[in-house]
């Protein structure tokens, strides 16, 4: 909202030697958000005067028109002769009255002014349009060109209200009142202790039966409807300059007489009003909701298809305009044709909520509907007509039509008992009752009660619903400034839990193991689960839909990490980042078997253990995953050697990373699923009450999955249930045990078949060793036609040492002897070379 100070100062007698960035304090302080005050006119310097054009002398010969003019100034350049001016413009002719800056003055922007040759000619100053001073655009297009009982040589700095200042105020949703001059000289008399003139408080004609019938079919909808009636317009009025100045000051173009003096009122008290040419209408003014499909041309020309749900002006023909939202091009007053000699003013309340679904439906913001989808003051609907009506007449030379149309839906105002030292609560400020009532009162509410206080919200502050928002009135009223800085004393907490403290410590790890954070939005397309490959039962296909999502091509919560992982991957990829390696650790979403609705919980207490559950319940079950994606070079090369991309067995690496900081033993096995490639794809297990569970998987994806998504080639992925694996631990993880005795060290060469896996062998070699066994490490792969095309060999360090003793050879021996013959019962491994 934009905020003219000379049309503030009207309501309220600001001192005079109060500025815009005073005011502007004042507002702030009060709780309004006035983000700049522009100084209008800023460098302007006279002489600037009004001219009446004599002569015009076309010169020719160049590239593009130019006319030579005379301009009587009367004595405003010292001489009382004509100036002589050049000037292309072409939307003026002799005998027009325009404003003419004359040699000496500046123009905004330091734009000096003098007397200078040009086209053959020389000029003394120059013709001006609204853009040159300053004045924004007043729909002309061009030179300004005033009324003809504008006397030449007058100042036109003065005439024109170029000199001012303008608050430009950013409204928040709740306080819709702020959208008027009604509404910030309000809250400047407040801040200022001075009266207010409230222009609302007109005389207004009891309704009657005379006037333009209104049938409401919606009273829900449309609580109150006024119609008054304007003839003998004159077509060929146009809006005066105070009216034009102060519009555009506002941020709005002048139209039409009948149009500017409608979005005047509006920006005067806040109530949106519009105008039939009364000619147009065909029988009685209709306010209903729309049958679905029906069709109306709006004033920007588009024919929009109405849904059932908007609220529709209509007449004996069907809709004639959004309500509250845009009017119909049937019933427009066409200024251009000059016909229109009689009007129907219409000024109605609307439902918000109803209002602000049709503008977003149908994508048509306006003036009116920001207004009322914020909430409009009901009881301003007559006045604001009655204020058009007065305007209409003044102006335009109209007569009054003596019907008055008022459809009113029953109401009662609304009331709120407050207790007397809620705010003093609330605030931790002892204000006291009368102050808490005088800054009620000055809100506009009527106060009544000692210790219990019952408070009637005024009719244009339909934000006030409840105690907290009346304490809050009082005490940003009193000065949010003035509450004071006390820290809180919160009762000693519990510390993380092991869930947060698991979650840290696996980021620490995968961060200390290269990997780079990368957290991302927890939502999805569900068309990605298709480049996936991911069978139709999958669960990972059935997903939590939001109502309404941030993006439509995102509507879902996500199931897996990887989604947004790869996303980032493939954006920091192609934007020359080729070595990559990310985590993230977050939840992910799955509906529950059975659907149910969330409980609204208490706020005047702590909701119960039950309520909790009972809201918990409702909620989708959310694990926590774990999951990383790589691509690159894994080493970089250097001069110690060659380096080495990325590949699965990183990716295995980074789950194991994550179940060491778990405390959890992870089985990986050869498996399949969904992205990852088939052939090399490491199923994750962790064994949970006895039974072996499937918690992820890792190494590289599939191809066809790389080639959907844009991915680079060999890209590798692990992500794994990162609660399963906390469940499987066997609590908090211990560190290594340091030992004063030697460790004996025995190699073994194991000759297998080929589709045996290394875990198999790994874990029948621990079995075996028993408790001498410290640590298992597979150091070599070999495979050649000398142990067959079938075969392989797997060469494995095998550690042992005692608590209590330095073992001998034998012992060591005994025990590598037992692991191999468990290997060789368990897979059929042999002793390479036996």
């Amino acid at each position: 909202m934009r905020v003219p100070l000379s049309w503030l100062r009207e309501y309220v007698d600001l001192p005079a030697t109060e500025t815009g960035r005073d005011v502007q304090a004042k507002l702030i302080s009060a709780g309004l958000e006035v983000e700049t005050v522009e100084a209008l006119g800023a460098g302007l310097k006279g002489p600037l005067v009004v001219g009446q054009v004599l002569t015009i002398e076309e010169l020719e010969g160049f590239k593009k028109p130019i006319r030579f003019c005379t301009v009587d100034v009367g004595t405003a350049n010292g001489t009382g002769e004509p100036q002589e001016i050049v000037c292309g413009a072409r939307n003026f002719a002799v005998g027009d009255k325009v404003v003419v800056v004359l040699p000496g003055a500046v123009l905004p922007g330091d734009f000096a002014i003098a007397a200078r040759k040009t086209y053959g000619k020389t000029s003394h100053g120059m013709i001006c349009s609204g853009d040159e001073l300053g004045m924004g655009d007043d729909g002309s297009g061009g030179i300004i060109v005033l009324s003809p009982e504008t006397e030449p040589g007058t100042d036109a700095i003065e005439l024109l209200q170029l000199v001012d200042e303008v608050l430009d105020i950013a409204v928040t949703p709740d306080r819709g009142y702020a959208l008027s001059m009604r509404g910030v000289a309000r809250e400047t008399a407040t801040a200022y202790g001075l009266p207010l003139r409230d222009p609302a408080l007109l005389d207004v004609p009891a309704p009657n039966a005379f006037g333009h019938p209104v049938r409401v079919s919606d009273p829900l909808g449309c609580d109150r409807f006024t119609a008054r009636t304007v003839t003998g317009l004159d077509p060929d009025a146009r809006s005066p300059i105070w009216l034009s100045r102060r519009l555009q000051k506002a941020g709005m173009r002048p139209i039409s007489l009948a149009v500017d003096i409608t979005n005047y009122v509006m920006l005067e008290l806040g109530q949106p009003l519009h105008a039939y040419d009364r000619n147009r209408l065909q029988g009685a003014i209709g306010v209903r909701r729309a049958e679905q499909g029906e069709k109306l041309t709006t004033l920007d020309g588009v024919r929009r298809t109405l849904n059932a749900e908007d609220l529709v002006i209509t007449d004996d023909r069907g809709p004639i305009g959004l309500a509250g939202v845009m009017g119909g091009a049937d019933t427009e007053i066409d200024d251009s044709e000059g016909t229109t000699t009689e009007v129907v003013v219409e000024a109605a309340h609307f439902d918000p909520v109803s209002i602000a679904r049709t503008a977003r439906r149908h994508k048509l913001a306006s003036e009116a509907s920001r207004r009322f989808e914020r909430g409009v003051d009901p009881q301003a609907a007559s006045a604001a007509a009655q204020r058009t009506v007065d305007l209409l007449v003044l102006l335009a030379g109209g007569t009054a039509d003596a019907g008055v149309t008022e459809v009113i839906a029953p109401s009662a105002p609304h009331t709120i008992t407050l207790a007397a030292d809620h705010p003093d609560k609330v605030a931790g400020v002892a204000y006291g009752r009368e102050t808490v009532v005088r800054r009620l009162q000055q809100v506009g509410c009527d106060v009544y009660g000692q210790d219990e206080l019952i408070v009637t919200v005024p009719s244009w502050r339909p934000d006030l619903t409840d105690p907290n928002d009346l304490a809050e009135e009082v005490i940003r009223l009193e000065g949010f400034e003035n509450l004071p800085s006390t820290l809180p004393k919160p009762p000693a907490g519990l510390g993380l839990t092991q869930r947060q403290r698991l979650h840290r410590r696996v980021g620490r790890a995968l961060a200390g193991a290269g990997y780079v954070e990368a957290p991302n939005y927890p939502f999805m397309g569900e068309q990605v689960l298709d480049r996936f490959g991911l069978a139709a039962d999958d669960p990972n296909r059935k997903v939590v839909t939001l109502v309404n999502p941030l993006s439509d091509e995102e509507p879902a919560l996500r199931t897996t990490l990887l989604p947004g992982l790869l996303q980032t991957l493939r954006r920091n990829d192609g934007r020359g980042s080729h070595d990559l390696a990310l985590f993230e650790t977050g939840l992910v979403f799955h509906p529950r078997a059975e659907a149910r609705v969330a409980g609204r919980l208490p706020v005047d207490r702590r909701p119960t253990d039950e309520e909790l559950a009972s809201l918990t319940a409702a909620l989708p079950v959310q694990p926590r995953h774990a999951a990383v994606v790589l691509a690159g070079a894994r080493e970089q090369a250097g001069w110690w050697g060659k380096g080495r991309p990325a590949d699965w067995a990183d990716a295995v690496e980074a789950a194991r990373v994550v179940a060491r900081e778990a405390g959890t033993e992870l089985l990986v096995r050869t498996g399949r699923y969904g992205p990852w490639h088939p052939g090399r794809c490491a199923e994750l297990a962790v064994v949970l009450d006895g039974a072996e569970r499937v918690v992820g998987y890792a190494g590289e994806l599939h191809p066809r999955v790389l080639k959907s998504l844009g991915l680079p080639a060999r890209t590798c992925a692990m992500e794994l249930d990162l609660d399963a694996v906390e469940e499987a631990s066997s609590g908090h993880p211990r560190g290594p045990k340091i030992s004063a005795f030697p460790v004996a060290t025995q190699d073994v060469a194991l000759v297998v078949d080929r589709t045996v896996p290394h875990a198999d062998v790994e874990a029948a070699l621990r079995a075996g060793a028993g408790e001498l066994l410290e640590s298992v490490r597979l150091f070599d792969e070999y495979e050649s036609e000398q142990l067959g095309g079938d075969r392989k060999s797997l060469a494995y360090a095998l550690r042992f040492r005692a608590a209590d003793r330095t073992l001998t050879v034998d012992e060591a021996s005994a025990a590598r002897d037992a692991a191999v013959a468990l290997a060789a019962e368990r897979t059929g491994a042999v002793l390479r070379g036996a």
